[in-house]
Protein backbone atom coordinates (compact mmCIF):
# COMPACT_ATOMS: atom_id res chain seq x y z
CA UNK A 1 0.00 0.00 0.00
CA UNK A 2 1.39 3.40 -1.03
CA UNK A 3 1.76 5.98 1.73
CA UNK A 4 0.43 9.42 0.76
CA UNK A 5 2.24 12.72 0.93
CA UNK A 6 1.08 16.27 0.37
CA UNK A 7 2.92 16.23 -2.99
CA UNK A 8 0.60 13.49 -4.28
CA UNK A 9 -2.53 15.57 -3.73
CA UNK A 10 -4.02 17.18 -6.84
CA UNK A 11 -3.80 20.92 -7.43
CA UNK A 12 -5.90 20.79 -10.62
CA UNK A 13 -9.51 19.86 -11.30
CA UNK A 14 -12.19 19.53 -13.96
CA UNK A 15 -15.76 20.76 -13.38
CA UNK A 16 -18.32 19.20 -15.73
CA UNK A 17 -20.75 22.06 -16.25
CA UNK A 18 -22.46 21.26 -19.55
CA UNK A 19 -25.77 19.81 -18.37
CA UNK A 20 -29.08 21.28 -19.53
CA UNK A 21 -30.81 20.93 -16.16
CA UNK A 22 -34.24 20.30 -17.69
CA UNK A 23 -35.67 19.28 -14.28
CA UNK A 24 -34.64 22.66 -12.86
CA UNK A 25 -36.74 24.72 -15.25
CA UNK A 26 -37.62 27.60 -15.24
CA UNK A 27 -34.33 28.39 -13.44
CA UNK A 28 -32.36 26.91 -16.36
CA UNK A 29 -34.30 28.60 -19.16
CA UNK A 30 -31.67 31.35 -19.41
CA UNK A 31 -28.64 29.79 -17.71
CA UNK A 32 -26.85 26.45 -17.42
CA UNK A 33 -27.49 24.35 -14.33
CA UNK A 34 -24.22 25.28 -12.50
CA UNK A 35 -25.18 28.97 -12.83
CA UNK A 36 -28.36 28.54 -10.76
CA UNK A 37 -27.99 30.41 -7.47
CA UNK A 38 -28.41 28.74 -4.10
CA UNK A 39 -31.18 30.86 -2.50
CA UNK A 40 -29.91 33.23 0.15
CA UNK A 41 -26.26 33.09 -0.95
CA UNK A 42 -26.18 35.28 -4.07
CA UNK A 43 -23.70 32.81 -5.54
CA UNK A 44 -24.27 30.16 -8.23
CA UNK A 45 -23.51 26.49 -7.58
CA UNK A 46 -20.23 26.69 -9.51
CA UNK A 47 -19.11 29.63 -7.38
CA UNK A 48 -19.47 27.50 -4.24
CA UNK A 49 -17.59 24.68 -5.99
CA UNK A 50 -14.64 26.84 -7.00
CA UNK A 51 -14.35 28.24 -3.46
CA UNK A 52 -14.35 24.70 -2.04
CA UNK A 53 -11.74 23.49 -4.54
CA UNK A 54 -9.49 26.45 -3.68
CA UNK A 55 -9.85 25.71 0.05
CA UNK A 56 -8.70 22.14 -0.72
CA UNK A 57 -5.47 23.20 -2.41
CA UNK A 58 -6.61 23.44 -6.05
CA UNK A 59 -5.06 26.26 -8.11
CA UNK A 60 -6.16 25.41 -11.68
CA UNK A 61 -9.64 24.39 -12.88
CA UNK A 62 -10.90 23.43 -16.34
CA UNK A 63 -14.64 24.09 -16.67
CA UNK A 64 -16.31 22.01 -19.38
CA UNK A 65 -19.25 24.03 -20.76
CA UNK A 66 -22.15 23.03 -22.99
CA UNK A 67 -25.73 24.30 -22.64
CA UNK A 68 -25.74 28.14 -22.70
CA UNK A 69 -21.93 28.13 -22.42
CA UNK A 70 -21.69 31.88 -23.07
CA UNK A 71 -23.67 32.68 -19.89
CA UNK A 72 -21.27 30.62 -17.77
CA UNK A 73 -18.17 31.99 -19.51
CA UNK A 74 -19.34 35.57 -19.04
CA UNK A 75 -19.82 35.02 -15.30
CA UNK A 76 -16.42 33.32 -14.96
CA UNK A 77 -14.77 36.23 -16.78
CA UNK A 78 -16.37 38.84 -14.53
CA UNK A 79 -16.22 37.08 -11.14
CA UNK A 80 -13.38 37.41 -8.65
CA UNK A 81 -12.33 33.75 -8.65
CA UNK A 82 -10.06 32.03 -6.11
CA UNK A 83 -8.52 29.76 -8.80
CA UNK A 84 -7.22 30.05 -12.34
CA UNK A 85 -10.02 28.91 -14.72
CA UNK A 86 -9.89 27.66 -18.31
CA UNK A 87 -13.15 26.97 -20.14
CA UNK A 88 -13.65 24.42 -22.91
CA UNK A 89 -16.75 23.86 -25.04
CA UNK A 90 -17.64 20.63 -26.82
CA UNK A 91 -18.36 21.43 -30.47
CA UNK A 92 -20.41 18.23 -30.67
CA UNK A 93 -21.77 15.97 -27.93
CA UNK A 94 -19.06 13.53 -26.82
CA UNK A 95 -20.94 11.78 -24.00
CA UNK A 96 -19.91 11.91 -20.37
CA UNK A 97 -16.68 9.97 -20.84
CA UNK A 98 -15.69 11.74 -24.04
CA UNK A 99 -16.43 15.12 -22.48
CA UNK A 100 -14.30 14.31 -19.46
CA UNK A 101 -11.42 13.18 -21.69
CA UNK A 102 -11.69 16.36 -23.78
CA UNK A 103 -11.64 18.57 -20.68
CA UNK A 104 -8.74 16.65 -19.12
CA UNK A 105 -6.63 17.35 -22.21
CA UNK A 106 -6.65 21.03 -21.18
CA UNK A 107 -5.31 20.47 -17.63
CA UNK A 108 -2.00 22.31 -17.07
CA UNK A 109 -0.19 19.27 -15.65
CA UNK A 110 -1.13 16.07 -17.56
CA UNK A 111 1.50 14.09 -15.64
CA UNK A 112 -0.12 14.81 -12.26
CA UNK A 113 -3.34 13.58 -10.55
CA UNK A 114 -6.55 15.59 -10.75
CA UNK A 115 -9.97 15.99 -9.21
CA UNK A 116 -13.26 16.13 -11.10
CA UNK A 117 -16.74 17.08 -10.00
CA UNK A 118 -20.14 17.26 -11.62
CA UNK A 119 -21.35 20.84 -11.95
CA UNK A 120 -24.54 20.29 -9.91
CA UNK A 121 -22.94 19.02 -6.69
CA UNK A 122 -22.85 21.23 -3.62
CA UNK A 123 -20.73 19.68 -0.92
CA UNK A 124 -18.08 20.23 1.74
CA UNK A 125 -15.69 17.50 2.82
CA UNK A 126 -11.90 17.03 2.82
CA UNK A 127 -10.63 16.42 -0.70
CA UNK A 128 -7.17 16.10 0.82
CA UNK A 129 -8.34 13.09 2.83
CA UNK A 130 -9.93 11.64 -0.31
CA UNK A 131 -6.67 12.12 -2.26
CA UNK A 132 -4.71 10.35 0.51
CA UNK A 133 -7.25 7.49 0.46
CA UNK A 134 -6.78 7.24 -3.33
CA UNK A 135 -2.98 7.09 -3.01
CA UNK A 136 -3.02 4.56 -0.16
CA UNK A 137 -5.06 2.15 -2.31
CA UNK A 138 -2.92 2.67 -5.41
CA UNK A 139 -6.15 3.33 -7.31
CA UNK A 140 -6.43 4.70 -10.84
CA UNK A 141 -9.78 6.32 -9.99
CA UNK A 142 -11.59 6.99 -6.71
CA UNK A 143 -15.28 7.92 -6.42
CA UNK A 144 -16.73 9.79 -3.48
CA UNK A 145 -19.68 7.83 -2.09
CA UNK A 146 -22.74 9.48 -0.53
CA UNK A 147 -25.64 8.03 1.39
CA UNK A 148 -28.49 10.35 0.42
CA UNK A 149 -31.67 10.73 2.40
CA UNK A 150 -34.73 9.03 0.92
CA UNK A 151 -37.26 11.80 0.16
CA UNK A 152 -40.17 9.85 1.69
CA UNK A 153 -40.94 8.78 5.20
CA UNK A 154 -40.17 5.13 6.00
CA UNK A 155 -41.77 2.65 8.37
CA UNK A 156 -40.27 -0.10 10.48
CA UNK A 157 -42.21 -3.29 11.11
CA UNK A 158 -41.70 -6.28 13.37
CA UNK A 159 -41.84 -9.95 12.40
CA UNK A 160 -45.62 -10.00 12.81
CA UNK A 161 -46.28 -7.13 10.41
CA UNK A 162 -46.95 -4.53 13.13
CA UNK A 163 -45.58 -1.06 12.44
CA UNK A 164 -43.14 -0.16 15.22
CA UNK A 165 -41.79 3.21 14.08
CA UNK A 166 -41.99 6.02 11.52
CA UNK A 167 -38.72 7.54 10.25
CA UNK A 168 -38.83 10.81 8.33
CA UNK A 169 -36.41 10.95 5.33
CA UNK A 170 -34.05 8.18 6.47
CA UNK A 171 -30.59 7.74 4.92
CA UNK A 172 -30.45 5.25 2.07
CA UNK A 173 -29.05 1.80 2.89
CA UNK A 174 -27.04 2.05 -0.36
CA UNK A 175 -24.08 4.29 -1.14
CA UNK A 176 -24.20 6.15 -4.46
CA UNK A 177 -21.67 7.81 -6.75
CA UNK A 178 -21.49 11.33 -5.28
CA UNK A 179 -20.17 12.97 -8.46
CA UNK A 180 -16.73 13.86 -7.04
CA UNK A 181 -13.57 12.03 -8.14
CA UNK A 182 -9.80 11.68 -7.80
CA UNK A 183 -7.98 10.44 -10.90
CA UNK A 184 -4.38 9.32 -11.39
CA UNK A 185 -2.44 10.82 -14.34
CA UNK A 186 -3.01 7.80 -16.62
CA UNK A 187 -6.79 7.80 -16.20
CA UNK A 188 -7.57 10.19 -19.06
CA UNK A 189 -6.05 7.78 -21.61
CA UNK A 190 -8.52 5.09 -20.47
CA UNK A 191 -11.56 7.25 -21.21
CA UNK A 192 -13.54 6.75 -24.42
CA UNK A 193 -13.30 9.49 -27.04
CA UNK A 194 -17.09 9.26 -27.21
CA UNK A 195 -19.53 7.61 -24.86
CA UNK A 196 -20.06 6.97 -21.18
CA UNK A 197 -17.09 6.05 -18.98
CA UNK A 198 -19.45 4.74 -16.30
CA UNK A 199 -20.38 1.87 -18.65
CA UNK A 200 -16.87 1.23 -19.97
CA UNK A 201 -13.87 2.61 -18.06
CA UNK A 202 -15.24 2.31 -14.52
CA UNK A 203 -16.41 -1.33 -14.81
CA UNK A 204 -13.05 -2.28 -16.34
CA UNK A 205 -11.14 -0.63 -13.48
CA UNK A 206 -13.45 -2.30 -10.95
CA UNK A 207 -12.61 -5.73 -12.41
CA UNK A 208 -8.91 -4.87 -12.10
CA UNK A 209 -9.36 -3.66 -8.48
CA UNK A 210 -8.13 -0.23 -9.50
CA UNK A 211 -11.37 1.62 -8.65
CA UNK A 212 -11.80 2.83 -5.07
CA UNK A 213 -14.78 4.26 -3.19
CA UNK A 214 -14.29 6.97 -0.55
CA UNK A 215 -17.29 7.31 1.81
CA UNK A 216 -18.06 10.97 2.47
CA UNK A 217 -17.61 11.35 6.24
CA UNK A 218 -20.77 11.21 8.33
CA UNK A 219 -22.04 14.71 9.02
CA UNK A 220 -20.33 16.26 5.98
CA UNK A 221 -22.63 18.27 3.72
CA UNK A 222 -23.56 16.82 0.31
CA UNK A 223 -26.43 17.53 -2.05
CA UNK A 224 -27.01 17.10 -5.78
CA UNK A 225 -29.04 20.04 -7.14
CA UNK A 226 -31.43 18.35 -9.59
CA UNK A 227 -34.80 19.97 -8.95
CA UNK A 228 -36.36 23.15 -7.56
CA UNK A 229 -37.05 21.23 -4.36
CA UNK A 230 -33.30 20.59 -3.99
CA UNK A 231 -32.69 24.34 -4.14
CA UNK A 232 -35.26 24.95 -1.41
CA UNK A 233 -33.81 22.20 0.77
CA UNK A 234 -30.25 23.50 0.23
CA UNK A 235 -31.30 26.97 1.36
CA UNK A 236 -32.94 25.51 4.50
CA UNK A 237 -29.88 23.42 5.30
CA UNK A 238 -27.58 26.38 4.77
CA UNK A 239 -29.66 28.45 7.18
CA UNK A 240 -29.50 25.64 9.76
CA UNK A 241 -25.72 25.31 9.36
CA UNK A 242 -25.14 29.05 9.83
CA UNK A 243 -27.13 29.29 13.08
Amino acid sequence: MTHPSAASRPTQAVVLAGGQGSRLRPYTDDRPKPMVEIPGTGTPIIGHQLTWLAEEGVTDVVVSCGHLADVLQKWLDSADLPVSVTTVVENEPLGRGGGLRYAAAHLPHPDRPWYATNGDIWTRFSLRDMADFHTERDAVATLALARPRIPWGAVQTDGFGHITDFIEAPPSTFEINAGVYVFSPGFAALLPERGDHERTTFPRLAREHKLAGFPIPQGAYWRAIDTAKDLTEAAKELAALSR
